[in-house]
């Protein structure tokens, strides 16, 4: 339990600790390098789902904010029950990284809006603005801010649909608890596997 419980608060802090540094001192949609023109601070905000797909309007972001609280709470219970039964430790730390990204996440959306001015290219974010957030409880953006575009060019012309359109990879834009979600999952498929894979042996032998 206590692992667990380590590793959710150094992503949070972590995680939150970034997010209110850029949003207080990026204007909207700028960005500093950070690896020369293949890694950038890019401060952008994502009113939706992953990839800054939008959801329903008002009503949809009220309720994709409730759905990730929802499951957020699913997700607590579940590592509780795990750290009861005796999971292996690779199985713990991989759901801990997964709840505390989501953690980071509904603590912008829900949060942000309400405790930060608006972010445009003209103007920094105030934190406690006395006019009020930009945004109502729970409809708040989430804070994205690394953007590594590794490899970019055209696609070549014989490819149908998209052949001679200019791509990045990697193109989209993301934070540390987008970053510990990822890892988490691939974590959590590689303990899948080896636990499969130490069923399967004793059976085999």
């Amino acid at each position: 339990m206590k692992k667990a419980i380590l590793i959710i608060l150094l992503v949070l802090l972590a995680d939150q600790a970034l997010k209110v540094w850029v949003k207080l001192n990026f204007f909207y949609d700028s960005s500093i390098p950070i690896l020369g023109d293949k890694g950038y601070l890019h401060f952008i905000e994502n009113r939706g789902m992953a990839f800054g797909m939008e959801f329903g309007g008002t009503w949809g972001k009220l309720f994709l904010t409730l759905f990730r609280i929802a499951a957020v709470a699913a997700i607590g219970y579940s590592l509780f029950r795990l750290i009861q039964r005796g999971a292996g430790s690779r199985m713990v730390i991989s759901i801990s990284l997964i709840l505390a990204g989501a953690l980071g996440n509904i603590i912008d959306s829900t949060l942000y809006g309400v405790i930060f001015s608006a972010s445009t290219p003209f103007q920094k974010a105030v934190l406690f603005p006395p006019d009020g957030g930009y945004a109502p409880l729970l409809h708040g953006a989430v804070v994205d801010m690394f953007y590594f575009p590794l490899i970019e060019g055209r696609l070549p012309g014989w490819l149908p649909f998209w052949g001679g359109e200019h791509f990045v990879f990697f193109r989209p834009v993301f934070n540390i608890a987008d970053a510990a979600i990822t890892v988490g999952i691939a974590l959590f498929i590689l303990a899948q596997r080896r636990q499969a894979h130490e069923v399967v042996a004793p059976a085999v032998d």
